[in-house]
């Protein structure tokens, strides 16, 4: 892999021809994703807070989300990616900071959603622009690439629709965003909408009702990226509540035969 894993990482991200960036929620998911696949990782901020006994949104310090980011940086030779919530901080300047702490614990990049955390209300208009302005002018001060991901949240809130969205990610581009994204738009239509209405890569969110987009169909509609959120991790906790439930309630274990072989898994890892 090249040093430069921000040039790695800005290589893949091609327009029409989307690869999956794979959340991961620990070193052995990471592993695992990588040997199985995945060209990039990423963080999932609520998939590291369920790791920590602790809910989604806000719930993670940024030093343990460094922390946790250098873990998996160190595991893989792919490049990996902060999923990094509101940047840790309302100011410009806090977000400016995250992005040189990221670049530092070797992060090919990082996402930056303009909620204000931990609520879903979203930073006004102009805060939102500056915070992404400020992080922008961090990144290409890094002596190495870096991808800036700046993500218009509201839709997926419920805290404003696709107008004020594609306003949002159009400021962004000029505040000078290397990728855009707005999880979960109301339909594949809005998703083109997004994808036409700029000219820098779209990230998008396989959950909820996109598990039901193929990957063909998200390159039809011109996305980059296809990104997994915590939706891989919920399907992990879907089965230790399964088995669990059946265990406890019934005393019935059939759900245990379901898991893959050790032998295949230590494959995997190594």
């Amino acid at each position: 892999m090249s040093k430069d894993i921000g040039a790695t990482f800005r290589d893949l991200h091609r327009p029409g021809d989307p690869f999956i960036l794979a959340n991961a929620w620990d070193i052995g998911s990471a592993k695992m994703l990588v040997a199985l696949g995945a060209e990039a990782i990423a963080t999932s901020s609520a998939a590291h807070a369920f790791t920590l006994g602790r809910p989604d949104m806000g719930n993670v310090t940024r030093d343990e989300a460094l922390s946790h980011a250098a873990d998996l940086v160190a595991a893989v030779n792919v490049p990996v990616s902060g999923d990094f919530e509101n940047g840790f901080g309302e100011a410009p300047d806090t977000v400016a900071e995250t992005v040189r702490l990221a670049a530092e614990v070797g992060l090919a990049g990082i996402s930056v959603e303009d909620s204000h955390l931990p609520s879903v209300t979203p930073y006004n208009f102009d805060l939102a622009v500056e915070r992404i302005r400020a992080a922008a002018a961090a990144a290409r001060a890094l002596p190495k690439d870096f991808v800036l991901v700046a993500r218009a949240d509201g839709i997926m809130n419920g805290q404003y629709d696709i107008e004020e969205a594609l306003r949002r990610l159009k400021a962004f581009e000029g505040a000078g965003a290397d990728c855009l994204y707005a999880p979960l738009p109301a339909t594949m239509d809005d998703m083109k909408r997004i994808c036409a209405s700029t000219s820098l890569p779209i990230n998008a969110l396989a959950a909820g009702p996109y598990t039901k987009v193929s990957k063909a169909e998200f390159a039809a509609a011109g996305v980059a990226r296809i990104s997994l959120g915590s939706a891989l991790a919920r399907v992990t906790h879907r089965a230790i509540k399964d088995a669990a439930d059946a265990m406890f309630g019934d005393g019935d274990f059939s759900l245990l035969s379901n898991g893959i072989s050790g032998g295949v898994i230590d494959k995997l890892l190594r």
